[in-house]
């Protein structure tokens, strides 16, 4: 039987996947130093804030909740972009396009690129564990926050991951990744770029983590079961903050709430 946790995170996938088909405002693209072409909006004149998108997502996600209108009206500067195998970016088929944080470091050479000297990043679900690279990572991050994820993610050997990563790759024996897999199969997918997507998810260890000083907000629903604890994951950051809002992994992302506290702590 499939786990109601799993179920909700592929809805969100969904959510976030359906929304690339949005009218686009302001498309770009950066070429990385890999040579990948990436998709990127910038819309807004204020504080510039970072949104990274989730597995299987899109920017464009992002427009289906709160959080993405409300910083525009409150004066930020909002960029987005696909991650590279997602949306509107290339999807390479190469280690080194996903390796050793290469999605981070995109993200950082697109911050250059704008001539961005400070920066907050929000990141949802797998999005946040970019976030958490980036802030160990570049020292312009300000604020970071980090929805819909637990401790999960900082064990390298995570079974969700290198389950999600071989059953992508074929492997038929890990039961607790049907419903990902079903929802893979039923769209149109680049799969060899999802898989190194998940063979080369980053993992922050929690002595990385234990040095982090600026400001960190970890955002959770309340009915939220996926990605392992948000209060362990707190205990790792010492500047770490954690607040709760109404929903599931699904419902959680698009809620007043999450966006209420978002603007909240970084004001």
């Amino acid at each position: 039987m499939k786990s109601r946790p799993i179920v909700l995170s592929i809805l969100l996938l969904f959510i976030m996947h359906t929304a690339f088909a949005m009218p686009i405002d302001s498309g770009k693209y950066f070429t990385s130093a890999n040579g990948v072409k990436i998709y990127y909006e910038v819309k807004g004149n204020g504080y510039p804030v970072v949104l990274i998108h989730g597995f299987t997502g899109t920017s464009q996600g992002w427009k289906l909740g709160k959080l993405y209108g409300d910083l525009l009206t409150a004066g930020y500067k909002v960029i987005m972009m696909d991650l590279p195998g997602n949306g509107r970016s290339d999807k390479p088929h190469t280690d080194a396009a996903y390796a050793d944080n290469a999605e981070a470091k995109d993200i950082m050479g697109l911050v250059t690129a704008l001539n961005i000297k400070s920066y907050d990043v929000v990141g949802y679900s797998r999005g946040s564990i970019i976030a958490s690279s980036l802030m160990v990572m570049d020292k312009r991050v300000s604020k970071t926050v980090m929805g819909g994820m637990g401790d999960g993610y900082t064990d390298p050997q995570w079974p969700r991951r290198i389950h999600a990563y071989k059953s992508i790759m074929g492997d038929t024996s890990f039961h607790d990744v049907d419903a990902m897999m079903k929802y893979i199969h039923s769209e149109h997918f680049d799969n060899e770029s999802l898989a190194l997507q998940q063979k080369w998810q980053p993992s922050t260890s929690p002595q990385q983590l234990a040095k982090v000083r600026k400001p960190v907000l970890i955002i959770r629903g309340t009915e939220d079961k996926d990605n392992g604890s948000e209060t362990a994951l707190q205990k790792m950051i010492p500047s770490a903050r954690l607040t709760y809002v109404p929903g599931d992994h699904v419902a959680a992302f698009r809620t007043r709430e999450l966006s209420d506290a978002v603007l909240k702590f970084i004001k």
